[in-house]
């Protein structure tokens, strides 16, 4: 009987570097350079009432890596882009290893979905000259951002 190595998939503590987790050359990395570097979110500070008062906020640019690339991963409810923050490598380097709550997700999508959908479009055109989107599916809209 052939022997193999044992294979062990059990919970454990790794040391991860969360960058090195966004390869180049895939939407992750792309999502995470293009809001940090080439699209403009200074439209979202205005929203924030809290530079005296009030709890510090999650900023606007990783909830929107989180929560665009969880999109176009085809999860699309919040208490499923939360629990993707605790259990996925990928959204946990997304996000920098927070986990905003799935309220917070759901609230920052349905009140700035215009704002949102407008980012998202850059994004996506952007996406596409650099040759990373598949062209198969994606759809915006209403419904898409609700």
């Amino acid at each position: 009987m052939a022997r193999y190595k044992h294979i062990d998939t059990s919970p454990r503590f790794i040391a991860v570097d969360l960058e090195r987790q966004l390869l180049p050359g895939t939407l992750e990395h792309a999502l995470n350079h293009l809001i940090d570097h080439e699209i403009d979110l200074s439209r979202f500070d205005t929203r924030y009432k809290n530079d005296l008062t009030g709890a510090s906020a999650f900023p606007p640019g990783m909830l929107l890596k989180v929560i665009l690339f969880a999109y176009s991963q085809g999860i699309v409810s919040s208490r499923g882009i939360e629990r993707a923050c605790t259990e996925h490598i990928t959204f946990i380097a997304l996000s920098g290893d927070s986990v905003p709550h799935f309220t917070t997700i759901a609230t920052f999508v349905s009140g700035l979905g215009d704002d949102i959908a407008h980012l998202f479009s850059q994004i996506l055109y952007l996406c596409d000259r650099q040759g990373l989107i598949g062209r198969e599916m994606f759809a915006t809209g209403a419904r898409f951002w609700v």
